[in-house]
């Protein structure tokens, strides 16, 4: 159930209606307004609302209306809003900003290494990144890894160099957060927030996110081995918690081929835009693990409809402390972007040609 608040409603008429809400639901689950498509919202289970409870929820002068439930996921759903969702990346520090989703004759690019590892290595990858054409900057802070014994980032210090990158390049910045008790510090430095694939079910991460004042747009991976609803119930908890700015990622998923690292699951990509309005980009570094397959999975990517890439690069893989096997050069990645955005132009004028 979506409840629908008006515009108009004064600050007393919302608190009676939280009042009424929490004793409607015995504080059952966390109450949070969010705005989607200039809309107030708040979401709750269907299960919760008798018939007598609607009708006390219609009789607030703060309630618009009640919309049903169609889906499990109810904010992110296509059919609760049916125009693609736009967020822009990089107001909340001095850099050049740049939207995300919505029909684009150019794609996102989102490109560097895995890992921050000195601010040498950062710096200079980063102006070779936006050299190549790359809108957004990635690096990782703090870095999940499957042993205990590998480089695990450097942390806050690996934050403040990410900073001082976006300061030389004017590139938004995108890192991953791990843990809620660093919500806070992580999106004081970063333009985006990214949420892993081992942290897609982190229910307390994805709620600290949704809750963050600053709102900053969140990146949220596809699981290990996630299935596209529960994926986009992990987006949901998000929304719900208060902050819309969601942008999904396919990263690949789980499979018993060790040839590549994952299997690519592009034809999630249409589908995830027939089901929900968020925008959805795909890593293609992740998904094979390999860099020579890479320049061809993000081709297909931008075919099959995603909005951007998110692309490990790195100026000298073979000596990267993480994912060095499936980065690749500034220079590969130049031709990765004239490519796909050649690509992107030819479709949507195929699409023009066949509307005229």
């Amino acid at each position: 159930m979506i409840i629908t608040i008006s515009n108009q409603a004064s600050s007393e008429e919302r608190a009676q209606l939280m009042s009424l809400l929490c004793r409607i639901t015995a504080s059952r689950m966390p109450l949070a307004t969010t705005h989607i498509s200039e809309r107030e919202v708040i979401a709750l289970d269907n299960t919760v609302l008798d018939a007598q409870s609607q009708q006390l929820l219609l009789q607030q002068p703060a309630v618009t209306e009640l919309l049903p439930m169609k889906t499990s996921y109810q904010l992110v759903s296509r059919s609760f809003q049916p125009a693609d969702t736009r967020i822009l990346i990089g107001t909340g520090h001095a850099c050049t900003s740049i939207t995300v989703g919505g029909p684009s004759a150019s794609p996102v690019i989102i490109a560097g290494p895995c890992a921050v590892e000195s601010r040498e290595q950062l710096l200079t990858t980063a102006h070779a990144v936006k050299a190549a054409g790359a809108n957004i900057l990635r690096g990782g802070a703090f870095k999940p890894r499957t042993s205990p014994y590998q480089f695990q980032g450097l942390g806050v210090e690996g934050l403040k160099l990410l900073a001082e990158a976006r300061e030389q390049t004017g590139l938004p910045i995108v890192t991953e957060v791990m843990e809620t008790e660093m919500v806070d510090t992580v999106a004081e430095y970063s333009d985006i927030l990214q949420i892993g694939a081992r942290n897609v079910q982190n229910y307390a991460l994805l709620r600290a996110a949704g809750k963050h004042s600053a709102k900053r747009p969140v990146l949220l991976k596809r699981g290990l081995a996630s299935t596209v609803e529960e994926w986009l119930l992990a987006a949901e908890y998000i929304v719900a918690a208060g902050n819309p700015n969601v942008i999904l990622c396919e990263r690949g998923i789980r499979s018993y081929d060790p040839q590549t690292r994952n299997v690519l699951d592009l034809t999630c990509v249409p589908l995830i835009q027939e089901l929900t309005h968020l925008p959805i980009l795909v890593d293609p570094s992740h998904a094979t693990g390999r860099r020579e397959l890479v320049p061809a999975m993000s081709r297909a990517s931008i075919a099959a409809g995603a909005q951007g890439l998110i692309i490990e690069t790195h100026c000298d893989p073979s000596t990267a402390l993480c994912d060095g096997r499936q980065s690749i050069t500034p220079e590969q990645l130049a031709r990765i972007v004239v490519e796909t955005r050649a690509l992107s132009h030819l479709m949507q004028g195929s699409e023009l040609v066949q509307v005229a």
